[in-house]
């Protein structure tokens, strides 16, 4: 990946992301790979004195640890040298308020998905940074695999003809028994209504799914039917989800996403079949496209080799047969949007080949949560989104 900008780190703050919280870390592994961006400052948790005590491990200075993210984008803003941008790492129901507070500070915003828990409130946002004209982009993390700009790319350039059909999965095990009454903060968050909206496995892993099957192919959804489930005792969101999706031009497509598949860890896998050839690629082995055209056989093409993209090449670090993975995958959102914060400064535009997910794909993602729990309430009928 072009890394040649390395002078001038992009300030970068944080809120949330304290101590024991999983996201917080791979977010700032994926902001540091490439040399892009230096964590100056921080609200990390809603604790004074565990925020502080996570600043400190991270070495931010303490008196750029902040006891709330509003009193963070009013310093910060002030400052000199202060942040140009924000990752906001908690629950989903924080994502809004926090986001909206730096935006009208005039602070580039990198949010993790899902947006918001509305798709009104996704709009707001949208139309804040519009006003501040500052950039709001969303971590659809899964998008920055190189095997993935790599289909991409052959979809568009029409190898593999009119799209027919789109199967999606995202399917996991780890919420199969009730881990959420055991004191799991992850769990617990992640099933409460309340912190992560209408939507529980639809929303935390479904709508990955449903975002890499419409960056991949370029297609928009017109309609869904969905039946959401809740298999385990007590749990107040859905835990399990199946769809059925009608895209714009008359191709089909279904989606399951699922935390209570045992045997399954992160399986998230996309197949899309065209008139003239197909396509199969899987998350646990993300160094690997397979694509088939009629009456041929099957072809692996590999990251780093002889047949990879300029799209797929771009956004790759080091020679085939060296697996990148998961947090290179995540850096590339974050290198991409150090692309548009460098041009941002000067004015200009971005390279066209900068590609990251920005607010109207996190507005998408809300909108496609909304109509599947909408569509599941009235008995699995078909929903427009």
């Amino acid at each position: 990946m072009d890394n040649t900008q390395r002078k001038d780190p992009i300030r970068l703050g944080m809120v949330g992301g304290g101590q024991g919280a999983f996201i917080g870390d791979v977010h700032r592994m994926a902001a540091r790979l490439d040399d892009q961006f230096a964590l100056v400052a921080g609200a990390l948790s809603s604790d004074p004195d565990r925020a502080l005590a996570s600043a400190r491990g991270l070495g931010i200075a303490d008196e750029r640890s902040y006891a709330d993210y509003a009193e963070m984008a009013t310093a910060e803003a002030a400052r000199d040298d202060g942040i140009d941008a924000v990752a906001i790492v908690t629950p989903n129901h924080l994502h809004h308020p926090i986001a909206k507070t730096f935006l009208d500070a005039g602070i580039h915003v990198i949010c993790d998905k899902p947006l918001t828990v509305t798709s009104e409130q996704s709009q707001q946002l949208i139309d804040a940074a519009k006003k501040a004209n500052r950039l709001l982009a969303v971590t659809y993390n899964y998008s920055g695999y190189p095997m993935i700009r790599q289909a991409r790319a052959m979809i568009a350039n029409g190898d593999l003809g009119d799209i027919r059909l789109v199967q999606a999965e995202y399917v996991q095990d780890w919420l199969a028994d009730a881990v959420e009454q055991t004191g799991n903060k992850q769990a617990s968050w992640r099933t409460d209504p309340a912190q992560s909206g209408a939507g529980g496995c639809i929303g935390d892993i479904g709508t990955h799914a449903y975002h890499l099957a419409c960056f991949v192919t370029g297609l928009k959804l017109d309609a869904l039917c969905a039946d959401l489930s809740t298999f385990v005792d007590g749990r107040r969101l859905d835990d399990n989800a199946a769809l059925l999706l009608r895209f714009s031009g008359g191709a089909k497509g279904m989606l399951w996403a699922s935390q209570v598949a045992v045997g399954n860890e992160n399986n998230l896998s996309l197949r899309v079949y065209g008139e003239k050839g197909g396509l199969s690629w899987r998350q646990e082995a993300p160094n690997e496209l397979w694509f088939t055209s009629i009456g041929g056989a099957p072809m692996k093409i590999t990251r780093g080799g002889s047949s990879a993209s300029p799209e797929a090449m771009r956004v790759s670090r080091i020679p085939g047969g060296h697996p990148e993975g998961y947090l290179e995958a995540f850096a590339s959102i974050y290198t991409e949007v150090a692309a548009a914060i460098r041009a941002h400064r000067d004015g200009s535009q971005a390279d066209r080949n900068v590609i990251f997910p920005v607010g109207e794909d996190g507005l998408k993602g809300v909108a496609f949560v909304e109509a599947a729990v909408r569509s599941s309430e009235t008995g699995a009928r078909w929903i427009e989104v």
